[in-house]
């Protein structure tokens, strides 16, 4: 179980993928953890940038690890580039760990590892226009205190238990054959996307079959996909709905399944500690979790 932050601890911003393009988001982000009694660390660099990059893989991957050990590392904001730090070696230490999108490589890389610690939760940049349950929720987990359900659509299979894994289709899909995915046997697993057609959709999740990790789970969420229905000139009747792909690439499973949970590129992106152990209820719609697991 990871320490419950407390009021004066230190949290160190890493800008590990791509570059901060508003410093106004940043610092309202940055001010939520300061009113919940937080310390910011020095951030006179992180507006650098290299490339479409916010600094080159050295620079980002010594921000990701620093000499000094901090309770919370957030990261500021998505994108791409956090994969390409994967190349190195990671000395990962203990502690928190916030956010999503691009960053599901190095959250579930470090899972992969054996280090619990890890949230998939709002970024620094967006944290300041979450609503109050998200903050709330978000600061629950860290310092240690009762979370309660979220819900979504209920698609039935019962209910189960099982290690909580979330992420970004796009982003997980491609670490498919590395080292830096965890154990997904009897796990709850959690999707979310942005801006993927819906026959990418379906590519991705073809491929999670293929790789046999679908088969594996216990369990199954869709959170939010963002811009992923099809275009207005689409023909309708040459294409497929999103949750029509969902259901058919999911329908013989045989497992609790959910969707539309507020996960993921949507205000209201609730936090979701990776690896801690949690129930899904298909009959219901809910996701829970131990929090004694986190």
């Amino acid at each position: 179980m990871t320490e419950p932050l407390k009021k004066g601890d230190l949290f160190h911003i890493v800008a590990a993928s791509s570059q901060i393009s508003n410093k106004e988001d940043l610092h309202s982000g940055i001010n939520v953890l300061q009113e919940w009694g937080l310390i910011c660390n020095d951030i006179d660099k992180i507006d650098r940038s290299w490339g479409y990059l916010a600094g080159s893989d050295e620079d980002r991957f010594n921000e990701l690890h620093p000499n000094s050990h901090f309770p919370l590392i957030a990261f500021a904001r998505g994108g791409w580039g956090s994969a390409r730090l994967l190349e190195r070696n990671q000395p990962w230490k203990e502690g928190w760990m916030v956010g999503f999108s691009d960053l599901t490589s190095l959250l579930l890389a470090r899972l992969a590892s054996g280090f619990k610690g890890g949230v998939h939760g709002p970024l620094i940049t967006t944290l300041g226009s979450e609503p109050d349950w998200s903050k709330d929720r978000l600061k629950s987990i860290l310092f240690g205190t009762c979370v309660p359900d979220i819900y979504g659509d209920p698609w039935g299979g019962g209910v189960s238990k099982g290690n909580l894994i979330v992420g970004n289709l796009t982003v997980l899909t491609h670490l498919i054959g590395t080292e830096y995915l965890p154990n997904f046997k009897k796990s709850i697993l959690i999707l979310e996307d942005i801006g993927e057609a819906p026959y990418r959709i379906d590519r991705m999740l073809t491929h999670l079959r293929l790789a046999g990790i679908l088969q594996q789970i216990s369990g199954l969420g869709f959170g939010s996909f963002t811009s992923c229905d099809n275009e207005k000139d689409v023909d309708k009747k040459k294409s497929f709905e999103l949750t029509d792909i969902f259901k058919d690439r999911t329908r013989d499973l045989n497992i609790p399944i959910v969707s539309n949970l507020p996960i993921g590129h949507c205000c209201g992106n609730a936090s979701l500690p990776q690896g801690s152990q949690a129930t899904l209820n298909g009959n219901k719609g809910s996701l829970s979790l131990a929090l004694s697991t986190i």
